[in-house]
């Protein structure tokens, strides 16, 4: 039996010809990486073993980026172990106030994943690498600890799903769009520990930012990982941003799948992910007018500059509606300077917005943009779950650039049609 993509990139790393769904492995890892949150216990528990120095200084990246700069004294003490353990072990990838950025943002921005290559991290949405064909999935903090230390981890080699994508996209939509689509097809559940492997010729019509946004809410559909194929546009990236060298895998034409669903591009439409699960979707026009008091454009999931120019291109001479806050937040350093370049930045204060330093924060509750009760927001992020983004009355309905721009100048969940768009 052949072996998926991703089967393919865990083979390698244990050093094995071949690997089998369910087999018990351990694999060499080519990078690690925390945040701000999950370093801190991470490096606590590395502290205990035996093996008190990283693994390789280069390998071991840390990105602070959920409370930064830092909101609280708390915060301000999570951020100073991650220094002091940075300097200690001379890391070389640290990131904080001035270079920092969303760490599934920041890292491939820099160059330090690509094609081939086995990543984890202590986030659940390092799943966001498989854009670039690498095996990228998240881990527990205790973990992290031991792959700083040693550099390796055991792994079950999972099983797979195919997601064939055909068709054009139309204007407006979106990666967003394509796995909200997809997780309410499979469930949140639909995909628990198996590779998501997206594949077919409709691959060639996403942006590498697309790519970024499907990969990163694979897990929203319980999946080990996602990943894509590599392709011109993925080789192009990769120049662009780094000058490792990258491993192209591909699945064997045998390749076991326990599941295989079709996305037409042509025939999706805006997608909206209604409280409190991802897989709770609908179409936009398939229901009524529902109020909003809080738009945020950003996150590890649409903070790129492809969401940026739409976002900004839907307000750019218009004003956010009376009663709704609008927060954009680009997702690095690079992004915010590429959107000050092409005005984007006062196409958003102009109509209204607000522009923050690159952070995590609303997406998971933190600070800038939480809920009171009862109110309602519209979220380029990935998880709407009860009480995620503030008190647990409110609710949140996870959507596009696209669709988050317009609602904020509508004051309801609205597409781009809807201003003639």
């Amino acid at each position: 039996m052949g072996m998926t993509m991703s089967q393919k990139i865990l083979a390698k790393h244990a050093g094995l010809e071949s690997v089998s769904a369910g087999q018990l492995i351990m694999v060499e890892l080519d990078l690690v990486h925390g945040n701000d949150i999950t370093s801190p216990v991470a490096i606590r528990e590395m502290k205990k073993l035996d093996q008190k120095d990283v693994f390789d200084q280069e390998k071991v990246v840390l990105v602070m980026d959920h409370f930064v700069p830092n909101k609280d004294i708390t915060s301000a003490k999570c951020t100073q172990m991650c220094r002091n353990f940075a300097h200690e072990q001379g890391l070389t990838n640290y990131f904080d106030v001035g270079q920092m950025g969303i760490e599934h943002a920041l890292i491939p921005e820099k160059g330090l994943i690509v094609a081939g290559e086995l990543s984890v991290g202590a986030d659940s949405h390092t799943c966001t690498y498989g854009a670039l064909g690498a095996f990228s999935t998240g881990i527990g903090s205790t973990d992290m600890a031991a792959a700083m230390a040693t550099g390796k981890l055991w792994f079950k080699v999972p099983t797979a799903i195919r997601v064939n994508i055909i068709g054009k996209k139309q204007k407006w939509v979106s990666g967003k769009d394509v796995i909200l689509h997809l997780i309410g097809e499979i469930g949140v559940d639909g995909a628990r520990y198996q590779s998501i492997e997206f594949t077919g010729p409709g691959v060639a019509e996403l942006s590498m930012d697309d790519r970024f946004t499907i990969c990163n809410m694979a897990i929203e559909a319980g999946g080990k990982n996602g990943i894509f194929p590599v392709d011109e546009k993925t080789i192009e990236y990769m120049k662009a941003h780094s000058t490792k060298p990258y491993t192209v895998y591909e699945a064997d034409a045998d390749a076991e799948y326990t599941r295989e669903v079709t996305i037409d591009l042509s025939t999706l439409k805006s997608t909206i992910s209604f409280p409190h699960l991802p897989e709770n979707t609908h179409e936009l026009g398939s229901f009524g007018d529902i109020k909003i008091d809080q738009s945020v454009i950003g996150s590890c999931t649409n903070g790129r500059i492809q969401d940026m120019r739409e976002a900004a291109e839907i307000l750019r001479g218009r004003k956010v509606a009376p009663d709704v806050r609008c927060i954009v937040i680009p997702g690095t350093q690079d992004i915010y300077m590429q959107m000050l370049k092409e005005g984007l930045v006062m196409d958003f204060i102009e109509a209204g917005a607000v522009v923050s330093t690159p952070t995590c924060g609303p997406c998971l509750g933190g600070y800038m943009g939480i809920l009171a009760p009862h109110e309602r927001c519209v979220s380029t992020t990935n998880r709407n779950f009860v009480g995620r983004m503030g008190d647990t009355t409110s609710e949140i309905y996870l959507a596009s650039p696209a669709v988050a721009a317009t609602s904020a100048v509508t004051g309801k969940i609205s597409g781009p049609a809807d201003l003639g768009l």
